[in-house]
């Protein structure tokens, strides 16, 4: 149940932007002009820069927010996320579906009418699959969740793409790949060392719950080396370049090397430290692909 201790207080401009889980965001907007920057031969047109940028802010946005108040109840049993917005009463449930709708739908207006109808309706499915399908039926129906909800959340590369190509193209599909395959050892990391918050909320089956931390350990290993392999298929494809190559190769060894380390459980902080590396990696990696399609390093 919603604790409604301050549900008499008018929230803040602050609270509605927590709602939108604003890191998140930003991680991926950085997608999103990567893909955009990579989908252009020279600049990218600025109203697509512009206008689609804002578009995917305000649908991922809107997406988040739908989530604080789905699980609004299970937020506030957990540590990590008590003192959400919602979870706490500082916004209040019509308050968070005013709030959903209005960005939802003025984002999705922005990039139909802005940028292109293709991109309006990925991000719209990509609205539904994380913000319905996802936070709704996948993450209480199976331990996998994070894996088939991470397709949803792994689109914003191939936003950016369609924002300027009006086209869904191998190079766009491929980034989203990249996400997808980052996703797992990214999150389960957290589960593990949030994994005590975790079995507070037993109607979410997450994988350290139901099979256990050295379970989840071999599932990251093994995901990691799957996303080491597919962060190279650019440069197979000719995508990319050398530079690009060595430093998604420097880059997935310190991911695959604290996975190792994970899995002999030698230090109790390996699980965050790798949480916050995957963070860093993706920027990174991402920034690569960047610097490489603009330099003639080859």
């Amino acid at each position: 149940m919603i604790n409604h201790i301050h549900s008499e207080t008018v929230p803040t401009w602050r609270d509605y932007i927590e709602l939108c889980k604003p890191n998140v965001v930003l991680l991926m907007l950085l997608c999103s002009v990567v893909g955009m920057f990579l989908a252009a031969d020279g600049m990218v047109p600025l109203s697509a820069l512009i206008f689609g940028n804002l578009g995917l802010a305000l649908v991922a946005g809107s997406a988040a927010a739908l989530n604080h108040l789905v699980d609004a109840s299970v937020d506030a049993k957990m540590a990590r996320t008590r003192n959400r917005p919602v979870a706490t009463g500082r916004v209040s449930p019509t308050q968070s579906a005013v709030f959903i709708t209005a960005t939802g739908v003025s984002g999705l207006l922005i990039l139909y009418l802005l940028v292109n109808p293709l991109t309006a309706m990925l991000n719209f499915m990509s609205w539904l699959g994380y913000g319905v399908i996802y936070t709704v039926y996948l993450k209480r129906a199976t331990p996998q969740n994070i894996v088939i909800g991470g397709l949803f959340g792994a689109a914003p590369p191939l936003f950016g793409w369609t924002a300027v190509t009006g086209s869904i193209d191998s190079g766009g599909l491929l980034l989203l790949f990249i996400i997808f395959a980052w996703t797992p050892p990214h999150f389960w990391a957290l589960a593990i060392d949030r994994v005590d918050d975790y079995r507070k909320v037993p109607d979410i089956p997450m994988l350290p719950v139901t099979h256990g931390i050295e379970t989840t350990k071999w599932y990251i290993l093994l995901y990691t080396v799957m996303m080491i392999g597919v962060t190279v298929l650019p440069w197979v494809i000719g995508m990319s370049g050398f530079l690009y190559l060595i430093c998604a190769l420097l880059l997935g060894a310190g991911f695959l090397y604290l996975a190792a380390e994970l899995l002999i459980g030698r230090n109790p902080k390996t699980a965050i430290n790798m949480f916050k590396y995957s963070i860093v990696y993706l920027g990174l990696l991402f920034a690569a692909l960047l610097a490489d399609h603009y330099t003639l390093f080859w």
